[in-house]
């Protein structure tokens, strides 16, 4: 079981984000677009812990009011060894990793969570592509032909519950 909290991308780099998904589905790689669940959509993980007390929301909710927040979408790059994951970073601003720090702290303080989900090891990313060969992540670079940074904002959050397979609203896009 994970539980996790998620910032949602304002409409245009979604769509960027889609267009990219697609591309890859197209060529025949492996991507984020061939799974069809109603909740898949570009996010940025903040936290996924075994579980989130649900005497959390509220503070939660707090921490995450000042959005919207500017982020800036970096280009395709790729994490692992071996079946790598192809992502877009977003910059590592102050006020990101802040918000990843409270956000972390207030969710339980690494309940079940990986080293690089905490403060400090958290990379900001938005997933494209899971399980790829280093020769997909080639074919990969020359379908999305590098992608250039993209500045945007993260306009809402939403928590996961991977057991009950549900999302719902912390902030709500205005």
């Amino acid at each position: 079981m994970v539980q996790t909290v998620e910032l949602l991308l304002d409409e245009a780099l979604e769509a960027q984000v889609l267009v990219q998904w697609r591309a890859l589905a197209d060529a025949g790689l492996p991507s984020q677009a061939l799974h069809t669940g109603p909740s898949n959509r570009p996010h940025v993980t903040l936290t996924a812990q075994a579980a989130i007390p649900a005497d959390r929301e509220l503070g939660l909710a707090d921490v995450l009011a000042g959005l919207p927040l500017g982020v800036r979408l970096g280009s395709v790059t790729c994490f692992g060894r071996d079946r790598y994951v192809l992502v877009r970073p977003l910059v590592a601003t102050v006020e990101l990793l802040q918000l990843q720090r409270h956000v972390f702290a207030v969710a339980g303080n690494g309940n079940g969570v990986r080293d690089l989900m905490r403060p400090g090891h958290w990379v900001p990313h938005v997933t494209l592509a899971h399980r790829m060969s280093a020769e997909q992540v080639g074919i990969a670079l020359a379908v999305l032909h590098g992608s250039e940074e993209t500045d945007g904002y993260a306009v809402s959050a939403r928590r996961w519950d991977s057991e009950a397979r549900r999302e719902w609203a912390l902030v709500a896009q205005e």
